[in-house]
C-alpha cells in the first residue's frame, strides 16, 4: 500500500488530529450538531453498489462507490458514509484519490470502514493471526488515505478455538500499535453471536486497554441471540468503550427470519449517558426499501440527539 497522500480541505477540516495534538491518543474533531453526526453506510445498499467480488462483472445498473456520495447526498441529504470494504473496487492509490474528490465535491468524507475478512484474531494457529493482522493493517492503510478517522476490523469464528481473550488482545495490540502510526482508530462491532459477542469484545478492549482499540455498539445485533437482558447489558457495556462509531438500527432479523425490534429510547440514553460524541452510522438492515428504511433512521436519530 503506498503512503497516504496529502488530505483534500474538507476531509481535513473534519476528520484530522489539530496541529498541536499529540498523536499518543486519537484526537478527531467530531462535530456537535446532530445532522452533522450522522454517517450513511454502504451495506444496506448492496443491492444498488458494484461490489468487488460481483460475478461477471457489475450490472450496469450498478453504481460505482465513488458515485454514491454524491447520490445518497441527492437522495437524503447526508454526504458522509460508512463503506462497507468489499464495496472499494480497488485499494490502489489512483481509486482511492479519485473517492477522496468525490468526496469533496459534496463536502462529505468516509467516518469509517467496515473491513470483513476471513481470518481470525483468536485462532490457535499464529499464521492466521498473522494474516488477521496484516488484513487490518491494509485496511487502516486505506483509511489513512482517505481520511477516515477510523476502521472497523470484524472477529472471525476461528475453527480451532473456542473464542479466547488472551490470544485476540494480543493480535489486536499490534493491531492498534500500527493503527496509531496512522492515526486511525480500531473498533470492534457486536455481531457474529459466537465471536463478536459484546461481553467477549468489551473483554478484549480492556485486556489491549488502547485508546487506538474501541468498541462498535450495534443498536440491533446482539438482540437476535433471544436474550435481551444481556444484549442490553453488553450494548451499555460497549458504549462505555466507543469512541467514533455506532450502527444505529430499529430491528434486525436471525437466521430463521425472526425479527427483533430496538428500543430506541433505551439504547441512545445508553448512547448519551456514556456521553458518547462521535457518528452514529445508519444501517438499515430489515425487509424492505433501504432509502426509506434509512430516511425514517435518520429521523429518529436526529430526534434522540437533538
Amino acid at each position: 500500500m503506498a503512503a497516504a497522500t496529502a488530505l483534500s480541505p474538507a476531509l481535513t477540516n473534519a476528520f484530522t488530529a489539530p496541529a498541536s495534538a499529540k498523536l499518543n491518543e486519537p484526537h478527531v474533531q467530531f462535530p456537535s450538531a446532530p445532522k452533522e453526526r450522522i454517517a450513511i453506510a454502504t451495506y444496506p445498499f448492496r443491492d444498488f453498489i458494484a461490489g468487488l467480488h460481483d460475478e461477471g462483472g457489475a450490472p450496469a445498473t450498478k453504481m460505482d462507490l465513488k458515485d454514491f456520495p454524491a447520490h445518497i447526498s441527492a437522495k437524503l441529504g447526508i454526504s458522509k458514509i460508512e463503506p462497507w470494504s468489499n464495496h472499494f473496487r480497488s485499494t490502489e492509490p489512483k481509486y482511492l484519490h479519485e473517492l477522496r474528490e468525490a468526496l469533496t465535491k459534496v463536502n462529505g468524507g468516509i467516518v469509517d470502514i467496515a473491513a470483513d475478512g476471513g481470518h481470525s484474531q483468536y485462532s490457535a494457529d499464529s499464521g492466521e493471526r498473522q494474516q488477521a493482522v496484516a488484513f487490518a493493517k491494509k485496511w487502516i492503510d486505506v483509511a489513512a488515505a482517505v481520511g477516515s478517522p477510523s476502521v472497523r476490523t470484524n472477529i472471525p469464528a476461528a475453527k480451532d478455538s473456542r473464542p479466547d481473550v488472551a490470544r485476540a488482545a494480543e493480535t489486536l495490540h499490534a493491531v492498534a500499535e500500527y493503527a496509531a502510526t496512522k492515526n486511525v482508530v480500531v473498533h470492534l462491532e457486536n455481531d457474529n453471536p459466537v465471536s463478536e459477542d459484546p461481553v467477549f469484545i468489551v473483554q478484549v478492549v480492556e485486556k489491549v486497554n488502547s485508546p487506538w482499540l474501541r468498541a462498535l455498539p450495534d443498536f440491533a445485533n446482539s438482540l437476535t441471540t433471544g436474550n435481551e437482558e444481556h444484549a442490553y447489558k453488553g450494548i451499555d457495556a460497549m458504549f462505555a468503550h466507543a469512541y467514533g462509531i455506532c450502527h444505529v438500527k430499529a430491528m434486525e432479523a436471525n437466521d430463521a427470519g425472526q425479527v427483533y425490534k430496538v428500543d430506541m429510547a433505551k439504547t441512545f440514553a445508553m448512547l448519551k449517558a456514556h456521553n458518547y460524541k462521535g457518528y452514529c452510522s445508519m444501517e438499515f438492515d430489515s425487509p424492505g426499501d433501504p432509502y426509506a428504511g434509512t430516511q425514517d433512521l435518520i429521523a429518529t436519530t436526529l430526534k434522540f440527539l437533538a
